[in-house]
């Protein structure tokens, strides 16, 4: 009998020692072993300060030339509502209107801002053009994938078109005929040219890359540059080629404008992020109305009939805010696609009030030229505070290396 009480308390302090020694030895790790994820973090934190300038090249793509763009077009702006006036040139016609005494409220302004505004827009746009630059060269294969993108291969225009604009607005004192333009325009132009035989030539031949698949409101921008470029031609007298890349222009932006009006299956693979780039749809009849006057010699009949069909784009677009709800959530890089378009808008109403002289046009002008004022002051000052946030890893053209069409 006293046998068998003494193996249940052998086995009982032997599984206590057990259960001491198995709990010894899981509460003594109590100081926390770093783990992969805590060094990895660890390392990320590091590294930016290293890498910095890596990161700020593989996340600046052509999309910021936005800025450029909307400085540019701002500083062309000031410089043609300077030069309104209520002079009236038409002397062949049999009525004489009254000019509105409203166009003289823009012909004061000091040359000193426009000036200081062209310098700005000079210093924003080779900055962004030497980064880009670096870009190509240590992340090359980011450029190769973004010119194989259905979104940001458009975007490509951007940086020659945001060249052409700058051109255009020098200041009064430079003048527009002389040698420089001449080799700058070439310059500028011939990108243009060779990115329009890549991007029209594939439309009609290649078996992937069809307009109805590609087609979507950041596609204009090809043809902006055109337009842009045509004017650019016609202010320094060469009217044949600015007749050439109008024409080139203007033939595929009618394919374009049916294919996007239709919403064909490429329309909708345009991110709620990007939906301000709608207002593209305003900028290029806005554009191609300056080009054609700058062509003909005068605001006529075809340049009036592009700019209410800009009106008529402009009031469909600001009759629909729910379209740009999600976009404008949070600061992006987008919203820069608001400026330009309005300030094209502006400077065609500016041309439109400058030949009919009339008091409803001069309102217009005045009207249009206001807002283009206030959201280029807004963008401003919201990119200022949002500083940090302009080279997000969210942004929805970064995605273009890992698109399936690219």
């Amino acid at each position: 009998m006293s046998s068998i009480e003494v193996q249940p308390s052998s086995i009982q302090l032997d599984s206590s020692i057990t259960i001491a020694t198995t709990t010894t030895t899981t509460t003594t790790p109590k100081t926390p072993t770093p783990t992969h994820s805590h060094r990895h973090r660890h390392r990320r934190s590091l590294t930016p300060s290293k890498k910095s300038l890596s990161s700020i090249l593989a996340r600046l793509h052509a999309g910021y030339f936005r800025i450029s763009l909307a400085f540019g077009s701002q500083a062309l702006l000031w410089k043609i509502l300077r030069q309104t006036t209520t002079h009236n040139n038409n002397t062949t016609t049999e009525t004489i209107i009254k000019p509105s005494p409203l166009l003289d409220v823009f012909h004061n302004l000091p040359l000193t801002a426009s000036f200081l505004l062209w310098t700005l827009s000079f210093l924003i746009l080779i900055s962004l053009s030497l980064f880009y630059l670096l870009r190509c060269f240590f992340h090359f294969h980011l450029v190769k994938a973004e010119l194989l993108h259905h979104v940001g291969v458009n975007y490509l225009f951007a940086p020659w078109t945001s060249w052409l604009l700058l051109l255009q607005s020098t200041p009064i004192f430079i003048s527009p005929k002389g040698f420089p333009h001449l080799v700058l325009w070439w310059a500028f132009s011939i990108p243009i040219i060779v990115l329009d035989v890549k991007i029209y030539g594939q439309w009609f031949t290649t078996e992937k890359k069809f307009l109805s698949m590609v087609a979507n409101p950041t596609s204009q921008l090809s043809v902006l540059g055109n337009l842009v470029g045509a004017r650019a031609a016609a202010k320094m007298g060469w009217k044949e080629s600015a007749v050439c890349m109008f024409s080139l222009g203007m033939a595929h932006y009618l394919v374009l404008f049916v294919t996007l009006y239709q919403r064909l299956s490429g329309g909708d693979r345009l991110p709620a992020m990007l939906r301000p780039v709608f207002f593209l749809f305003l900028a290029v009849p806005s554009m191609a109305s300056l080009a054609w006057s700058s062509i003909s010699g005068s605001y006529d009949t075809e340049s009036k009939m592009l700019f209410f069909l800009s009106l008529f784009l402009f009031a469909s677009l600001v009759s629909r805010p729910t379209l740009f709800k999600k976009s404008m959530r949070k600061f992006n890089i987008a919203w820069w696609a608001y400026s330009f378009p309005l300030t094209m808008l502006a400077l065609a109403a500016a041309e439109y009030a400058q030949e009919v002289k009339g008091h409803a046009a001069a309102a217009l002008m005045l009207i249009i030229s206001g807002l283009s004022l206030l959201v280029f002051i807004g963008l401003l000052l919201f990119t200022l505070l949002n500083a940090a946030k302009l080279l997000c890893e969210n942004d929805p053209i970064l995605s273009f290396a890992k698109d399936p069409m690219a």
